[in-house]
């Protein structure tokens, strides 16, 4: 069996910048752990794989160690190989995934996903954050009832940008993984943020957009202001538009196409 293959990278519009996410367009889907062993062979942070639903499409993503619930920056990578490579020609692509349906629109020369927002609530902060990450955060907050991710703010982007984290320390806290942040003072936006999860295989993700369907609302709350620029300072880096509108998260940013395969199985 031979399966398309391809690879991109989002929240950029310079190769070899931004998050690369992997892309297998599939006509049905095959057995899940052959799935998996795709995605640990690519060994990026995530390789997503659609079917067709009519017009629209099933989409699901799966990192080198478990396949996972939502990621932005696949689906921005998806669409955009969708209407490059594949002949999409609608304005707009509807996913369905485990986090319900999710929107990709062409806005002006950007693509524009449209997620969920998540709220946060703060919990007790404990010593052990610190001592992993090696710098003291102000609070932490959670996503009531999940231990996907959990959101730490820091001081300063300084702080953040300075974090190195002891990876063995984070594989023994109770979240897959660490979001943290600070405001943007120095890199001309409103916050930044780095995303560390060794849990599932990302010792650090270059960009997170399911991190921002968390960090929209608690900046835009912070801050008393709805269109936001973000950045995550990871070496690679990486550049989002976003906007908290009700209940939705709109974060906008382009794609570079980088490979384009053949997976021989």
């Amino acid at each position: 069996m031979q399966l398309p293959i391809y690879q991109a990278d989002a929240f950029t519009s310079e190769l070899f910048k931004g998050n690369p996410a992997a892309y297998v367009p599939l006509s049905q889907w095959l057995e899940d752990a052959l799935m998996q062993q795709i995605a640990a062979e690519n060994n990026l942070a995530e390789t997503a794989f659609t079917v067709p639903r009519g017009k629209e499409f099933e989409l699901r993503w799966f990192t080198p160690g478990e396949e996972v619930p939502m990621c932005g920056h696949a689906t921005l990578v998806t669409a955009h190989l969708l209407w490059t490579e594949l002949g999409f020609s609608e304005p707009e692509i509807h996913f369905h995934t485990r986090s319900g349906e999710l929107v990709v629109r062409k806005d002006d020369d950007l693509l524009a996903l449209d997620f969920p927002a998540q709220h946060n609530q703060e919990i007790a902060l404990t010593s052990n954050y610190a001592q992993a990450l090696g710098a003291q955060p102000l609070q932490a907050l959670e996503v009531k009832g999940s231990d996907d991710q959990l959101l730490l703010e820091f001081a300063s982007a300084a702080e953040v940008a300075s974090l190195q984290p002891d990876m063995r320390a984070l594989l023994k806290l109770p979240y897959k993984g660490l979001i943290c942040t600070a405001p943007g003072d120095g890199y001309d936006c409103d916050f930044v943020s780095r995303f560390f999860a060794p849990a599932i295989g990302i010792d650090e993700d270059p960009v997170t957009g399911s991190a921002h369907t968390r960090l929209v609302p608690f900046w835009a709350s912070k801050l008393d202001k709805t269109r936001l620029k973000a950045k995550q300072i990871s070496p690679r880096g990486g550049e989002l538009d976003c906007e908290l509108s009700g209940e939705r998260v709109l974060m906008r940013g382009r794609a570079v196409t980088y490979l384009r395969g053949e997976i021989a199985l």
